[in-house]
């Protein structure tokens, strides 16, 4: 387990970039709370060429997402300057607009990886997600280009109520499409997503849900990967611990070297205006890379270093054992109270020091 002394600064491993808020759809769950056009002071080309610069020393797996990033004209210049210094790039798409000429361009430039999100088993639930009937349609044609042309893909579900009882199904359809990986989202009430935080899952789910997702994990052929669920990590042991396994990177893969919530210490996310920020779905401010290098936003800012020290969690989470690799979700404690160390508000777990 890590230690509660871990907060040390870490190089990030993970970076989400908005290249844009500009998307082609609207869907009801978007973080960003997308618009059809673009804002007029996204950072341009050249300002988008100088915050790669400021991350070659870091070598983070670089996550080029929006709103629709392929909505904007010099995504390839981007991706381009960026694998060329030697950083992973990936893109995170709704699959919509994917063409063979455009899927070409994302591998010449670089693109090791697309993310598909694909909400629902059948067409009427994704598309009503999406708010555009055609959507599942499209995004499924969208996977047949990326696989006609040999680049890895995932898929990457929010899980809501609306959804809950399709993802088994989703699993089966992201095996039988030949995905690489599937990635689940826990739905966070932030952006459009505040209009249906009705639809969040009861603690109860996300425990149930969480147990399925760590029993298939077991045998899956492909990566399977809970993002914005970070008691999975405490799951994970409680289960391993109960079934006798330790877990190790040979028993459990790269979840033995992680933990749940990264915001801060091993990822972050930064807007389409340069706004830096723990997550897309904790809106607390660390810098703005128009205004301080990244360097500095990374090792100094206060938000960050309050997130890198589980012993400044409130609450249960607090006295919480599986704190330093679980953390609870900071984006819904925030979303709830105002607070991003309060205690997650969507965990049935109940600490020793609590009972």
């Amino acid at each position: 387990m890590i230690p509660l002394n871990e907060n040390k600064i870490r190089h990030p491993r993970l970076i989400a970039w908005e290249l844009t808020n500009a998307c082609n759809l609207a869907c009801i769950h978007c973080r960003a709370s997308a618009i059809k056009d673009p804002a007029p002071d996204e950072l341009s080309t050249a300002q988008a060429k100088h915050f790669v610069d400021e991350l070659v020393e870091y070598k983070p797996i670089i996550i080029l997402t929006g709103g629709e990033p392929l909505l904007r004209s010099d995504v390839y210049d981007i991706a381009k300057y960026a694998s060329g210094h030697g950083l992973r790039v990936v893109l995170a798409t709704n699959g919509t607009l994917l063409t063979p000429e455009i899927v070409k361009k994302l591998k010449d430039v670089g693109i090791q990886r697309v993310s598909i999100s694909i909400d629902g088993s059948t067409k009427e639930t994704h598309d009503t997600f999406r708010g555009e009937i055609g959507a599942f349609e499209s995004a499924l044609r969208g996977i047949d280009i990326l696989k006609n042309e040999g680049l890895s893909f995932q898929i990457n579900t929010t899980i809501t109520k609306r959804n809950l009882t399709q993802i088994p199904n989703i699993y089966d359809l992201a095996l039988e499409l030949g995905a690489s990986a599937l990635h689940i989202f826990l739905l966070v009430p932030t952006g459009r997503g505040e209009d249906i935080e009705s639809d969040e899952i009861p603690a109860e789910e996300y425990e149930r849900v969480l147990n399925w997702f760590y029993d298939k994990s077991k045998n899956s052929p492909i990566q399977l990967k809970a993002t914005c669920a970070p008691h999975y990590f405490r799951i994970m042991r409680q289960r391993a611990k109960a079934e006798g396994i330790k877990i190790t990177r040979e028993t459990h893969g790269l979840e033995a070297m992680t933990k749940g919530c990264l915001g801060g210490s091993g990822f972050c996310f930064v807007s389409s205006t340069g706004n830096v920020h723990p997550c897309g779905y904790l809106p607390a401010l660390a810098g703005n890379i128009r205004q301080k290098p990244f360097k500095m936003i990374w090792e100094k800012s206060k938000v960050f270093n309050d997130l890198r020290d589980p012993g400044m969690l409130k609450g249960k989470c607090g006295e919480c054992e599986y704190r330093a690799v679980c953390g609870g979700c900071r984006a819904r404690a925030y979303a709830l109270t105002g607070d991003y160390l309060d205690e997650e508000p969507y965990c049935t777990y109940v600490p020793p020091k609590k009972v």
